[in-house]
């Protein structure tokens, strides 16, 4: 399908909007009418430039407040309509949104608006320009398409038709059934949104928290559906207010939202029709985004930490008191492997590398992941297809070459399946009794990213669309500096699981990781253990740092879940922290932080639980807190 945008979308300037759009594929781009307003230079030359860019101009909007008024109300919305019309002739734009009356003296005869409307399309129709009539959703009269369809019906002028926006319709309570049975030939055009479930009116929701399909909680696919299901066959265009978009680089929102258009079509295309609309799908007539199907990801086949030749002993150390052995190094690089049970590490140090480019970046981090998938040339194909750039590494003779993605924070996505798995070892000279012995550690139950504030949406749409991970429940966090957002995104195998987090606050646990990272990264990885007070006493006798768990927890545990004292003695000892839900258990205790970067937490899932141990977040964040304030107390001394 045709793709387009608002320009209101986007942030910078007009042109720096357009050449933004234009770079991420679009096809057209409605221009808001504060844009060209704000645009110093003449119009025509924003057509010009746009032609220049590829970029057809589609929709000029909006026109407010014209429908239902008197007559001479209505006299003077005409004469404010001729003038917009001699501007859209200049920049080229051959129709016009007419969003519905939100004033307070508006009439409530739908004959009165139809009559009005009939002759505005009149007028458009002298310019050769058509007529969008679209509902919004806190209207003062007309909030819903179907009562804004009654009255284009109504009208019945050729140059009169409706647009439809995906945030009015599922922003209301009301049933949109009824949509799939519109006439398409009468939709002149098509808005869409997505917007998380907040609870607040549709006006506050609309101008500070719209989204990109993909990135909220509506049924854009079930819209988008319902749409195509009438015969619709023209553009597809996005239309978001958000205040984060408002604040990011135009290029990446540019990017996101072409991404989560293709993303869009392919949920239309494979997912099954909404029940009783299985005959209007047959009338679609538009061919839709079909890349290769979503990687099975079986698991992480290895982590990749970027260290140089200082840093490279301590961490080292640090795998040594979790359990790790080195299994080997590689046979020309400057790489070790670490590994227990299923979990593998690798420790790059090569000179001209790009884990090398990555530290000079980030310091000591992890600069790449590798997924165990069913198919790593199909799961490339697929991440292509959205448009994210393949990396390819230095390869030396004879070695493995794994196909590999940059992420949207920079780092680095492979792409292992079983032929690669099976030889992935034979690049290092590997000791065979270092893995053979018993792990402390099993697998790597989950890993955890910091992300810059306003990156949160952008993130969850990658995760969904290159790798097919679902979203979980948004979480706020209470740090002692202020607050984290976080929201899992994960398979449905469980597999893979990603906790992302931002924060507003500069204080905030989350915040300095991404401060000291100089952007996102992964700030802990979640190790999985059969036993996890075995564990932490291992980890204790070894000489590994234990973050210490305030001892008031403990008593707030107890009275919480009924521990018996021997328990809660035994975990207060190791400073495991404990969480329940219903017959699961999850307990969990964090090392100290690497150079105040990142950590390893270790765990342990009882009973199907099955989440992340929220509740105790923000005494983790508090003793982490405590610890890098007596750091720096100490050091003041």
């Amino acid at each position: 399908m045709r793709k387009s945008i608002a320009t209101v979308s986007l942030s910078g300037t007009l042109i720096e909007k357009l050449e933004a759009i234009a770079a991420a594929g679009f096809d057209g781009v409605e221009i808001f009418e504060n844009d060209l307003l704000f645009y110093n230079g003449p119009v025509r030359d924003v057509r010009r430039y746009a032609a220049d860019l590829g970029l057809s101009i589609d929709l000029f909007q909006p026109f407010r407040d014209f429908e239902g008024v008197s007559d001479e109300q209505h006299k003077r919305n005409l004469a404010r309509a001729e003038r917009k019309f001699d501007l859209m002739g200049e920049l080229g734009a051959p129709l016009m949104l007419v969003c519905s009356n939100v004033g307070t003296d508006v009439s409530d005869d739908d004959a009165r608006a139809a009559a009005q409307l009939y002759e505005l399309a009149e007028h458009a129709a002298r310019h050769q320009l058509k007529i969008g009539y679209e509902a919004l959703s806190w209207g003062t009269r007309v909030r819903t398409f179907d009562h804004a369809w009654r009255i284009v019906e109504t009208a019945n002028h050729p140059h009169l038709g409706l647009i439809l926006d995906s945030f009015h319709t599922l922003a209301l309570p009301d049933d949109w059934s009824s949509l799939a049975g519109l006439p398409g030939q009468r939709i002149f055009f098509v808005q869409l949104a997505d917007a998380p479930r907040l609870g607040m009116t549709p006006l506050t929701l609309s101008r500070h928290f719209r989204s990109f399909p993909g990135q909220g909680d509506f049924d854009v696919p079930g819209f988008l559906r319902a749409v195509l299901a009438t015969g619709y066959a023209g553009t597809i265009s996005l239309e978001i207010f958000s205040d984060e978009t408002r604040s990011a680089l135009p290029r990446l929102t540019a990017e996101d939202a072409f991404r989560s258009l293709r993303f869009l079509e392919e949920q239309v295309r494979s997912e099954p029709a909404r029940q009783g609309n299985t005959s209007g799908m047959m009338r679609r007539r538009v061919e839709l985004f079909d890349p290769p199907p979503p990687p099975v990801i079986r698991g992480i086949r290895f982590v990749e930490f970027a260290v140089d030749q200082r840093n490279e002993e301590p961490f080292a150390v640090l795998l040594g008191q979790l359990g790790f052995r080195r299994l080997g190094r590689h046979r020309s690089k400057e790489v070790s492997l670490f590994g227990q049970g299923d979990i593998r590490i690798v420790v790059n140090r090569e000179p001209d590398s790009f884990a090398e480019s990555y530290f000079l970046m980030h310091g000591p981090s992890v600069c790449a992941l590798a997924l165990e998938t069913n198919d790593a040339l199909a799961a490339l194909g697929r991440a292509e297809a959205y448009g994210v750039a393949r990396f390819d590494g230095r390869i030396g003779p004879n070695e493995l070459a794994i196909p590999a993605i940059r992420s949207d924070a920079g780092s680095l996505i492979y792409f292992s399946d079983h032929e690669i798995a099976a030889n992935f070892e034979t690049d290092f000279e590997v000791e065979p009794e270092a893995a053979s012995r018993s792990p402390l550690l099993t697998r790597i139950d989950h890993i955890a990213e910091a992300l810059p504030d306003g990156r949160l949406d952008s993130t969850v749409l990658f995760y969904r669309a290159v790798l097919g991970l679902e979203p979980e429940a948004s979480v706020v966090l209470a740090d002692p500096y202020g607050l984290v957002h976080s929201k899992a995104v994960s398979n449905c195998e469980r597999t893979l699981r990603m906790p992302l987090n931002i924060s507003e606050s500069r204080n905030t646990v989350t915040a300095r990781s991404v401060s000291n990272y100089a952007g996102a990264g992964v700030h802990h990885i979640a190790l999985a253990t059969d036993d996890i007070l075995a564990a932490a006493d291992t980890l204790k006798m070894r000489g590994a740092e234990i973050l210490r768990i305030p001892v008031n927890y403990y008593d707030d545990i107890q009275a919480r879940f009924g521990l018996d004292d021997k328990r809660l003695d035994a975990l207060r000892d190791a400073n495991i922290l404990y969480d329940r839900d219903g017959d699961g258990e999850f307990l969990h205790f964090y090392t100290m932080p690497f150079q105040d970067r990142f950590y390893f937490e270790i765990v342990q899932r009882l009973g199907g639980y099955d989440s992340y141990g929220a509740p105790n977040a923000p005494v983790r964040m508090a003793a982490l807190a405590a610890t890098r304030m007596s750091a720096r107390d100490l050091a003041e001394l």
